[in-house]
């Protein structure tokens, strides 16, 4: 079987949809070839198997696949699990260790969260990928790999870019090929492909009886938005199987929907009032100097301006955002940064300035 036409068997690359025609044809296309790949797209779409699938259709799948995920650890630690360290070259370094790099030599490195790498550690990556070089933790010496890299991020790149949060050569030198895997609201006509697979597949793996998926159980299915795409999706299946009732994927499904249509219907702001809900609006002009017999003129010009107004109407809408995702996850902030798009760090920012907290 030739590369171009290796099969697929991760089931979260099924889809007859055209996004998912178009990611499949860009694996194909560039798996073959040594290009850096930036794949994007919410948590939970599968950019994990976008990356082994580049790895197992690329001369190089009898070699390692070696996947870090960049958020999970401190710069530091960071540091010396990517590049390895000499014996000294810190407290508790008794031995030298090798690094993920030499261990991915003439295969593929998989950075997960690519986004949350410290700005000191982007520039030794740069190097990395210009020159094939580096030096472990505390050594003298130059390593040289050969290393494909692909990388993944569910943050909007280009806003980092732009606030000085990633470095701009490093963004151009990773996005040379950029693939990006839709949210599973945009593949509705998929749902149940795919929840058929699960089931098939967890059955199987769980030595259960096959679930039946009833009629109710599908309707609501395609009525969810599945903020956490499809490893929700595969999750939920996963307890309905163990479980062995498909009346409680219909209670679950249910129970999410319904705290869905509580949370974008008329949910009050912080500090609002218990009146009817209302279009919220911009905040009202400062009332200019009071003036004999002349209460009701309007505003002398220059006293307000429309950037004013639209700036304090985007802090409210900003404000009241992020009010219904953390209560949609809870207060669960990692969570809430996943589904915003920003980072745990900007969210927290952004929760103080607002002056928010659970009690309010």
């Amino acid at each position: 079987m030739t590369q171009a036409n290796r099969p697929y068997s991760d089931d979260a690359l099924h889809g007859t949809s055209e996004n998912m025609r178009e990611v499949r044809d860009l694996i194909r296309r560039v798996a073959d070839t040594d290009v850096t790949v930036l794949i994007r797209g919410e948590s939970g779409t599968g950019k994990n198997l976008v990356a082994r699938a580049i790895h197992e259709a690329s001369p190089r799948k009898e070699r390692p696949f070696v996947k870090i995920n960049c958020a999970a650890l401190p710069s530091e630690l960071l540091e010396s699990e990517l590049f390895g360290f000499e014996r000294g070259a810190f407290t508790g370094a008794i031995q030298r260790k090798p690094g993920k790099f030499e261990f991915a030599h003439r295969g593929t490195m998989f950075l997960d969260e690519i986004s949350e790498m410290h700005l000191a550690l982007q520039s030794k990556l740069l190097q990395v990928l210009q020159d094939g070089e580096f030096s472990r933790l505390g050594g003298e010496d130059d390593m040289h790999v050969d290393v494909r890299v692909v990388s993944a991020t569910n943050r909007d790149l280009e806003s980092a870019v732009a606030n000085c949060e990633f470095r701009e050569d490093l963004y151009f030198r990773l996005n040379v090929v950029c693939i990006t895997l839709p949210p599973l609201r945009q593949r509705r006509d998929e749902i149940l492909e795919l929840a058929n697979l699960f089931v098939e597949r967890s059955s199987k793996h769980y030595n259960k009886p096959p679930l039946t998926l009833g009629d109710a159980t599908r309707r609501l299915m395609e009525q969810y938005d599945w903020p956490g795409n499809v490893r929700e999706l595969e999750n939920l299946i996963k307890r309905a199987v163990v479980l062995g009732s498909g009346e409680s994927l219909t209670r679950d499904l249910s129970e999410l929907l319904e705290r869905r249509q509580a949370r974008t219907g008329s949910i009050p702001l912080l500090n609002r009032s218990t009146a009817p809900a209302a279009p919220p609006a911009p905040a009202p002009a400062p009332a200019p100097a009071p003036a004999p017999a002349a209460s009701s003129a309007p505003p002398a010009p220059g006293s307000v301006s429309l950037k004013d107004i639209a700036r304090q109407a985007a802090r409210e809408a900003e404000r009241e955002l992020i009010c219904r995702t953390l209560d949609q996850t809870r207060w669960n902030r990692r969570e809430a940064a996943e589904i915003l798009g920003i980072s745990y760090k900007a969210l927290l920012y952004k929760i103080k300035e607002a002056e928010l907290d659970k009690a309010s």
